[in-house]
């Protein structure tokens, strides 16, 4: 109790301000993602295609977006950005409840997913900037912790919508999700940071575009985080038409990844801000996620109460593979990167979480969905061989002198 009281209420202001904005935003995600697709077809009378096309075009906006956000955090400041585009996030969500065409739902989905897109890099750069050094991957976790579960929160709010099943209720859900991202705005307002330094017209002085390493290692994780549309996408489709364990197992499954979330994370965040224990916190994520997919393939033969029960054994590896392996993403993004550029690299990093969003639905689909035992058999092996190429580019590029630290602008209590 005392550690969760920790987690909800930190003493130290810019956790404090950022704990508070991610419990409204949180939240307003949750009733999001569980009313959304609803609403988008039996409210505003869209096809389901044109809502995936949509969805996806805004998603190419998103990576986009992800990137110039690094700039604009270097050039104006994180904590401003991240202001700017939480609030220009919030009138985007209202805007939802009046699009009725192709034209202005496209428009409005590129808005939302952009400005959302551009919070995560600018998080992550306040991040990068208020707490530097070891202390930034915990805080990071603790971060987490509260997302999970206040989208689980959201996620019960958004049932009761479901519950009512009328244009009313799922409008008046729109509505309250725009209103809590307009929360989140308040406790922004708190933050400070130092100015950022100028940067150079050519825009190249400590580019993440020329740091080979860093490139790289954020093109691997954009493949490692398709695990997450692995849970989002492919987990339900899996488990309703590949296997006889109840369509309820699938809530069942994200009800046990948000109570380890919000149980371990932390603690598997441990000892990640050094690169090396970084990398093979990712190479041992990526094993995990392949034996993940082993038990996740199986349930497929082994009858209702054996499908059941391979289902929850894989739910809790891919959960500690996700907590272990994203430790170690978070590790490498922060310390790898150039502390004269925190935005720019941020950005970079963040572009890859976008990519492999974007990238997910459709190789998920393509092999584990389509193929059964073989697709899942090729996930697994991504993974694995993400994961160990991490590492190996991480031990082989580890003489390159570290490059120096900025003082934090003021330790977590």
């Amino acid at each position: 109790m005392h550690r969760l009281k920790q987690i909800l209420r930190p003493d130290h202001p810019t956790v404090r301000a950022l704990t508070l904005a991610t419990m409204a935003s949180a939240t307003a995600n949750g009733v999001f993602y569980t009313v959304s697709a609803l609403f988008f077809t039996r409210v505003a009378g869209l096809p389901a295609t044109t809502v995936g096309l949509g969805l996806t075009i805004a998603g190419a906006a998103g990576v986009a977006a992800s990137f110039a956000a690094g700039r604009l955090c270097d050039r104006f400041g994180a904590d401003r950005v991240l202001l700017i585009v939480t609030a220009t996030q919030a009138v985007a969500l209202l805007l939802y409840t009046s699009a009725r065409d192709v034209l202005t739902f496209t428009v409005i989905a590129c808005v939302a997913v952009g400005s959302r897109a551009m919070q995560g890099t600018a998080r992550q750069t306040v991040l990068a900037v208020a707490f530097p050094g070891p202390d930034r991957v915990p805080v990071r976790a603790r971060m987490r912790v509260v997302t999970n579960v206040f989208i689980g929160l959201g996620s019960l709010l958004g049932g009761a919508a479901l519950l009512a099943d009328t244009h009313a209720a799922y409008t008046t859900a729109l509505v309250v999700v725009a209103v809590l991202s307009g929360f989140s705005c308040l406790p922004l307002r708190a933050l400070k940071l130092p100015a950022p330094e100028p940067v150079s017209r050519s825009g190249l002085d400590g580019s993440p575009l020329a740091d080979r390493r860093y490139l790289a290692v954020t093109a691997l994780n954009s493949l490692m985080s398709m695990h997450f549309g692995l849970a989002n996408v492919g987990i339900p489709l899996w488990v309703v038409f590949h296997t006889d364990a109840p369509a309820v197992t699938v809530s069942g499954l994200l009800l046990l990844n948000t109570t380890l979330v919000a149980l371990l994370q932390v603690r598997l965040a441990r000892g990640t801000d050094d690169v090396g224990a970084a990398s093979g916190a990712v190479a041992l994520g990526g094993l995990l996620l392949a034996l993940a997919c082993a038990l996740y393939a199986g349930a497929a033969s082994a009858g209702v109460l054996g499908a059941v029960v391979l289902l929850v054994l894989a739910g809790v590896v891919h959960a500690l593979a996700e907590m272990r392996g994203e430790a170690g993403a978070w590790g490498l993004a922060f310390e790898l990167a150039d502390p004269r550029r925190p935005g720019a690299y941020q950005g970079v990093s963040q572009t890859g979480y976008a990519l492999g969003g974007m990238l997910a639905p459709l190789v998920v689909t393509t092999t584990a969905i389509d193929h059964g035992t073989a697709g899942w058999a090729v996930l697994a092996g991504v993974f694995v061989t993400v994961g160990l190429l991490t590492r190996l580019i991480v031990r082989t590029t580890t003489s390159a002198p570290r490059r120096p630290v900025p003082p934090p602008v003021s330790q977590p209590s």
